[in-house]
């Protein structure tokens, strides 16, 4: 009997490929970075052989780390960057140029045209997006606008789309299958999360030709099995979804009102709002969570752009560390930011701003300021902009947030999460198994074949490593928040 899942995180900075056991452990992880293409200011780029290949090589050095036989490992589940669009042949596998990473504004201008002719509403009813450069619709619609051979090559079905879970799938099952899960469908700008399918109408918005779109699956459900060849045997696949939908469901978010934020790259504060769209009016975005058993998990999210990125800014634009993991020690060397407030909006802002004019903004430095002081404000403003996404989502949904499941790799920082308890005055839970958004691929992958059997089988797999408690005066806090926004008003709309 199958003893572990396989989880493959494709992340847009890393690839980490992570082995689980039956009580949600991680027995082996392995992760490879991959370089970041930046062309020209606000575009992001990555060589998609680069993803390819790093994925493929954690996967094999886990398994080989172990000590496992294919036939030990039950299923496959894949998560992965959401709305980096990747195209390639259909005849040959190969890829047509770079990804574009969803951080990347280069199709902004497009959706600038799509604003003025008329588009928001229609826009928003069916997607549940706001119109932003941010999802993927702009731009397949850029790569396709670049050269019209290709684009007839498009409309004649010899060129498809895919996010990064459709293009791995692909790849791994040697072209059997071009697909996508739900989650990953609802952040294209292209797919109706009302009659979960494609959108002619917004197929037309965005001249998309409906031949290039994977196929949409459940979340949680056996779709194909590797080529031999990659592993030494077939190995099935069985589980997709988009990072943060599978962060989530990895922290067992499954009840109405649960909340998580992963701190990333970027991070992304999603909350579960059942089995009905909860329309926003705080410029959040109604999403899909997850599909299993038939049965869509609608969620509330709040993008956040850049977060731990600005951390490897401090690294590797100032050269103010050398490692990442040195932010805390150097941070700790203040009690505070000493008045100095990064909005680190280096590609635009997300929520709840939405503006992709605004841009990078240090203010409050003094001559007292010190390389300590700006990592604190490094710090600090993962937090802040949490706060901001919070305080909307708990408009949005009526009810204070009384508890905040964290993870991804800033989680770890006790500093940071007490001040997050802090500035957001709830309950910061921290997971033991810190891996949430692989396991909660593996998990959707393990529910598909009876690895788990339930829902219930994976809340009974989380456990608490520690909880932080608000605890600052109110007074304080509001004037630290006051202080924030009076810098983010700073940023905005800075780009002609």
């Amino acid at each position: 009997m199958a003893k572990l899942v396989l989880a493959l995180d494709q992340g847009t900075t890393s690839s980490r490929s992570v082995l689980f056991d039956h009580d949600g452990v991680a027995v082996a992880i392995a992760q490879q970075e991959f370089p970041q293409i930046l062309p020209t200011p606000g575009h992001v780029e990555h060589d998609c052989e680069d993803i390819w290949n790093s994925q493929l090589a954690t996967a094999r050095q886990v398994i080989q780390d172990v000590g496992v036989q294919p036939e030990d490992i039950a299923a496959i589940g894949i998560t992965n960057q959401r709305e980096t669009t990747v195209l390639w042949d259909r005849a040959t596998g190969e890829t047509i140029g770079n990804a574009i990473v969803w951080q990347s504004r280069i199709s902004a201008g497009i959706c600038e045209a799509v604003q003025a002719a008329g588009k928001l509403d229609v826009i928003r009813e069916k997607t549940g997006l706001l119109l932003d450069a941010y999802f993927s619709a702009s731009k397949i619609k850029y790569l396709l606008d670049q050269d019209p051979d290709l684009r007839r090559r498009a409309e004649d079905g010899e060129i498809l789309f895919g996010t990064v879970d459709s293009f791995l799938i692909w790849r791994l099952t040697g072209g059997k299958h071009h697909v996508t899960d739900y989650s990953n469908a609802s952040r294209t700008l292209l797919f109706n999360i009302h009659a979960l399918e494609w959108d002619d109408e917004l197929l037309e918005i965005f001249e998309v030709p409906r031949s290039m779109l994977p196929t949409v699956v459940e979340s949680s459900q056996l779709i194909g099995t590797t080529e031999p060849e990659i592993f030494g045997a077939e190995i099935p696949i069985a589980g997709i979804a988009g990072d943060q939908q599978a962060a989530t469901f990895g922290q067992a978010c499954f009840d109405l009102g649960d909340v998580k934020n992963t701190y990333g790259t970027g991070s992304f504060i999603l909350m579960n709002t059942g089995e009905s769209p909860v329309k926003s009016e705080n410029q959040l975005l109604t999403t899909i969570g997850w599909s299993v058993n038939g049965k869509i998990t609608y969620c509330l999210e709040g993008s956040v752009f850049i977060s731990g990125a600005v951390v490897q800014w401090l690294r590797d634009g100032l050269g103010l560390i050398e490692d990442s993991s040195e932010i805390e020690a150097l941070a700790g060397q203040v009690e505070d930011s000493g008045g100095v407030e990064i909005v680190p909006a280096f590609v635009g802002l997300g929520a709840p701003h939405w503006d992709s004019a605004a841009r990078g903004t240090i203010v409050g430095i003094t001559r007292g300021t010190t390389a300590a002081h700006f990592a604190r404000a490094a710090l600090d403003c993962m937090a802040l902009q949490t706060m901001d996404v919070v305080r909307a989502m708990s408009a949005d949904a009526a009810t204070p947030i009384g508890v905040l499941k964290v993870d991804g790799g800033a989680s770890v920082n006790d500093s940071l999460m007490q001040f997050q308890a802090d500035m957001l005055d709830v309950t910061v839970k921290r997971p033991v198994v810190a891996e949430t958004t692989a396991l909660g691929a593996a998990y959707l992958a393990g529910l598909a074949v009876g690895f788990w059997n339930d829902l219930q089988d994976v809340r009974d797999n989380w456990a608490l490593q520690k909880e932080f408690r608000g605890s600052m005066d109110p007074e304080q806090r509001e004037s630290r928040y006051r202080r924030w926004q009076r810098a983010v008003q700073r940023s905005l709309l800075w780009e002609d």
